[in-house]
């Protein structure tokens, strides 16, 4: 299996290129420079219409949505462990999660960080201070899950959810109250970090930040 990735640092794309290096798929980065408006070339255009990444060819079929490649990803390499089996009280619960990040978390963050999409010229500050307070409220109820459930979203082992969830809660790092002022949160993430594929992917990106 050889896969494609179409990518810009510090993106949604992360998550996807974490897991890449995780399962150990052999794959290809092409960065997409977002200063340049690559990715709404219409060479891009012509594979991801949406015009945002991530994008992944694998084995010839083009890939978009994040939370999806992730799920794919983890169902292609069951040895891997990071999907529960289909049909399992487990599986519902993964699939609860990862709605959760796609439903509330990911449309919160873009609020916060396009303010005037939702809310129209004038009507920013208003918008981000309603996304800020979605946000901390899910801080909140997933601080509660992991104290409780934990130590990973699905308990004892960890599956694509929390890698999903752990760059969600990166993308907080520079909000007024990110989610590393929740302790529980601040541990839960510190154990995804210190996955050696975390580490990699960030010296492929070049982040240097919420290490």
């Amino acid at each position: 299996m050889r896969a494609v990735l179409y990518y810009s640092p510090s993106t949604a794309a992360l998550v996807v290129h974490w897991l890449l290096i995780e399962l150990d798929i052999p794959h290809e980065l092409r960065a997409l420079d977002f200063e340049r408006r690559e990715q709404k070339s219409s060479e891009y255009l012509a594979l991801n219409p949406a015009g945002v990444v991530p994008t992944l060819v694998l084995e010839g079929q083009v890939l978009t949505e994040a939370a999806a490649i992730v799920m794919h990803l983890a169902d292609q390499h069951p040895a891997a462990g990071l999907a529960p089996a289909p049909g399992s009280a487990a599986r519902a619960e993964y699939y609860r999660w990862m709605c959760w990040c796609t439903n509330t978390l990911q449309p919160a963050y873009r609020a916060w960080f396009y303010p005037d999409e939702p809310a129209g010229a004038g009507n920013e500050q208003a918008a981000r201070m309603q996304a800020r307070a979605v946000i901390e409220r899910a801080w909140d109820r997933l601080a509660a899950h992991v104290s409780a459930h934990g130590p990973y979203l699905l308990g004892a082992q960890p599956s694509a959810a929390d890698f999903m969830m752990t760059m969600l809660l990166r993308w907080s790092r520079n909000m007024p109250r990110p989610s590393d002022d929740w302790p529980a949160l601040r541990a839960y993430a510190r154990r995804m970090k210190d996955r050696p594929a975390f580490a990699e992917t960030y010296r492929r990106e070049g982040i240097t930040d919420w290490t």
